[in-house]
């Protein structure tokens, strides 16, 4: 028996599993296997109106198994690929048990990931947009720092952070979610009686001179055009280059106060593909001939983000969702051809064009080489994706959900899937405080990298400075592999110093619960930070 393995369960790998089911699926001796990371399919187009409640939760997916009824769909992951003897390592389950398993035509679509290395702060404190868990996310977030800032009126600071958002990557993902987030944000906010509508900020960063580079020069400042009239910031040719959980800097030394930054770029190549030694582009994707057959290899195909695939002008297929489900097609068609011992075909769409949503019942799109914005490319963009989302059942709880739109407000319940606020890494920026003097205790600290300083205010009356001004005496200099923010949980009692940033540093942040819970249980550990709260106590003095 044939065994033809696809990783990925994305456009690019459904389509081509449904391409080999219709070729291939009455064979008895072919089998279909699919590998991914859930179980079901998103329709990444839609994905931004989960944010606004415009759609329903789970209208934008469909079930791996309802879509593909003659493929064995494994909710694993792959953990490394053999491709010298054609073999994968599957990720285990509930026993740790190794699953090595033969493949005779192995099928590459994971797509890409979101990568924030070599940029400080964004894995803690940036959040992603690639799947529908990081939608839910964002969701949550922003009606959080709503309620937050509708009981927040001690500290200004504060409430502006809570009341800005923040969208790094001008491209198609990042203008779609900015509209959508500043609409959503703009309509629920009339709910809160003490938040003024002038307070809320919307910023779009971006490291070109326009957005929506993909389209023409005139659609893009049309874009421009109603993003701003809409109240969207647009910060042009800066990029974001590091973040913490206060605020977002730029490119050119600036900072913007926020608590909720999204950052829709970079993608890098999948973490599989990486691995793979073989022939790929600068970029990492894996070089392909037009038939999607990796170079050099019978039985390896690759398709998607994930692949160069050549078009006919001899230019790289452009990673899109209208490129991808045509090369699954293809990739059906020739792994049957393949079979048989048929020639193989290669690939030659050129694409339809491009749409954007901008919000609000407006759009641009490019099709067929007309440019089209407002209403029309609105209307197009939902009559189109409507028409290619899978199922009917679908299109109907979709095209009802848009409708309802139109007279209901939208919801403000916040479901909070996980429990959040774990141990989890922090980056500092130099100059930001990780936690002030008098503040509760919350969290205990470990220094992973950088340096801190930890400041104390003199007791009494003013010193040292001219005009009777008080200045702060540093009592300790903190390195890596230090703790710190311990003697108030242990001691219940409010911060007794200021612990302040002085180089780029990351922490591991430990929560009052957890740590409490290791206090009691671990024999000695409590005894052990009291001995270095004390030797700090006598070297500050």
């Amino acid at each position: 028996m044939k065994r033809i393995v696809i990783v990925g369960g994305g456009f690019a790998g459904v389509y081509a599993a449904q391409a080999l089911e219709r070729r291939l699926g009455r064979r008895e001796d072919v089998e279909l296997l699919l590998f991914s990371r859930e179980n079901y399919f998103v329709f990444q187009p839609m994905l931004p109106e989960v944010i606004s409640g415009t759609i329903g939760l789970l209208d934008v997916v469909s079930p791996l198994r309802r879509l593909l009824r003659q493929t064995h769909v494994h909710v694993r992951e792959i953990e490394s690929i053999d491709v010298a003897n054609h073999t994968i390592t599957v990720a285990p389950g509930f026993k740790p048990h190794a699953n090595v398993m033969a493949y005779d035509h192995l099928v590459l679509a994971p797509g890409t990931v979101t990568d924030f290395r070599g940029l400080p702060g964004l894995p803690e404190h940036a959040l992603p947009f690639k799947n529908l868990a990081d939608a839910l996310e964002l969701r949550s977030r922003v009606i959080r720092a709503l309620e937050e800032a509708d009981v927040e009126s001690h500290d200004a600071t504060l409430r502006r952070q809570l009341l800005t958002f923040v969208v790094a990557g001008g491209g198609f993902s990042g203008v779609e979610v900015v509209a959508e987030l500043n609409d959503f944000v703009r309509d629920v906010a009339r709910s809160y009686r003490r938040i003024d509508p002038k307070e809320i900020r919307v910023v779009l960063v971006h490291g070109q001179d326009r957005i929506l580079p993909e389209v023409s020069p005139k659609l893009g400042t049309f874009a421009q055009r109603i993003l701003r009239q809409r109240g969207i910031e647009l910060v042009l040719q800066r990029r974001l280059v590091a973040a913490t959980g206060e605020s977002a800097s730029l490119s050119d030394g600036t900072t913007i106060a926020t608590k909720t930054l999204v950052s829709t770029i970079p993608s890098s190549p999948h973490p599989l593909i990486d691995a793979l030694a073989l022939p790929k582009t600068k970029n990492g994707r894996i070089v392909v001939d037009s038939a999607l057959r990796v170079q050099g290899h019978e039985n390896l195909w690759a398709l998607g983000d994930c692949a160069s695939v050549p078009a006919q002008d001899g230019a790289a297929c452009p990673p899109t969702a209208q490129h991808a489900t045509r090369q699954g097609a293809l990739m059906g068609e020739n792994i049957a051809a393949a079979l048989d011992g048929r020639p193989l075909r290669g690939f030659d769409f050129k694409g339809l064009g491009k749409m954007g949503s901008l919000g609000r019942r407006n759009a641009v799109a490019e099709i067929f080489g007309l440019k089209i914005s407002g209403f029309l490319a609105w209307f197009l963009w939902r009559t189109i994706y409507l028409a290619k989302l899978p199922g009917w059942g679908r299109r109907i709880k979709v095209a009802t959900s848009w409708t309802l739109d139109l007279v209901l407000s939208p919801e403000l319940v916040d479901l909070r899937i996980s429990a959040g606020g774990g141990v989890m890494h922090e980056h500092f920026e130099p100059g930001q405080d990780v936690f002030a003097e008098g503040d509760l205790g919350d969290r205990v600290y470990i220094l992973l990298s950088g340096r801190a300083e930890v400041v104390r205010e003199p007791r009494g009356a003013a010193v040292g400075a001219p005009g009777g001004q008080v200045v702060a005496k540093v009592v300790a200099i903190l390195g890596p592999g230090e703790c710190f923010g311990e003697m108030a949980l242990l001691g219940n009692a409010p911060r007794n110093a200021t612990v302040r940033c002085l180089d780029p540093m990351t922490v591991l942040s430990i929560p009052k619960r957890d740590f409490g819970l290791l206090a009691a249980n671990v024999p000695g550990l409590r005894k052990s930070f009291e001995e270095v709260n004390a030797r700090r106590v006598l070297s500050s003095h």
